[in-house]
């Protein structure tokens, strides 16, 4: 059935907004039949179109997928935070921290470039200024022991940059899923947390020298769960200490159901 625009309220079609997100119109009309984006109203010509509130759903979603939810986290998500402002306001404080660590980078990357130009030595102290991948060292090596972080060190070391990149950035858009997931009241038994899960475990998995063998895998995701909660320097990672008690118990939830996948 056609609607009618309200009075004096902007819409965009499906192309407009297909091409001021970056997407395409096949995944607004797949968002459309999932449920996940409806639009605002269907014109006469069956063109679809979308208003204001449309618009800030679709930002939604496209900043919880650049966290790396599915969208059956999103839909999750979207239906439990129903305050749409609290919600952008928090993605915006991860999005400035994540300016924060790319500023300090940037600035670690400029300084070197200058000192070089210049013929000067670099400043080792700050030349790692948001790099450094040895922060865990000592924790590591206490609970796994010397050679599980020699082979994740070696690991790490033998990579190229562009490989340590995109880890970060898997690892980062982790940290930042599950702390939205908790921001928002999500179930840590529901789907969204234990689809979570799943992603944590492979990607505790990807790096060697990690005890994540059948027979110690389960201990060795309660040991980090349990350190998640009690280091602040690890909740950080998870939005503060509520965020990391979430990610406990949507981890041992995991366990507790027999580390299906």
């Amino acid at each position: 059935m056609s609607q009618q625009p309200g009075p004096g309220r902007r819409e965009w079609s499906v192309q407009e907004v297909a091409r001021l997100a970056g997407t395409t119109s096949r995944t607004l009309r797949h968002y459309d039949a999932i449920g996940l984006l409806p639009p605002s109203r269907i014109g006469s010509n069956g063109y679809r179109y979308y208003d204001q509130q449309a618009l800030v759903r679709l930002q939604r979603i496209l900043l919880l997928r650049g966290l790396g939810l599915g969208l059956d986290g999103i839909s999750d998500v979207l239906e439990r935070q129903v305050d749409t402002t609290a919600a952008l306001r928090t993605h915006l404080g991860w999005l400035r921290k994540d300016k924060d660590r790319l500023g300090r980078q940037i600035a670690s990357v400029q300084r070197t470039i200058t000192a070089l130009e210049e013929g000067k030595d670099i400043m080792a102290e700050k030349a790692f200024d948001g790099f450094d991948h040895t922060e865990y060292k000592e924790e590591v090596e206490q609970k796994w022991g010397k050679e599980a972080y020699a082979r994740s060190d070696e690991w790490w070391r033998n990579m190229d940059d562009g490989e340590r990149a995109q880890w970060r950035t898997e690892t980062e858009a982790l940290g930042k899923a599950w702390a939205e997931a908790a921001s928002l009241g999500s179930d840590p038994t529901g789907p969204a947390a234990q689809g979570l899960a799943v992603r944590h475990i492979d990607w505790l998995r990807s790096v060697p020298g990690a005890p994540t063998e059948p027979d110690t895998l389960a201990g060795y995701v309660q040991g980090l769960a349990d350190m998640y909660v009690a280091d602040p320097r690890f909740a950080a990672n998870y939005g503060g200490a509520d965020g990391a008690a979430f990610v406990r118990k949507a981890l041992l939830a995991y366990v507790e159901a027999g580390l299906k996948s």
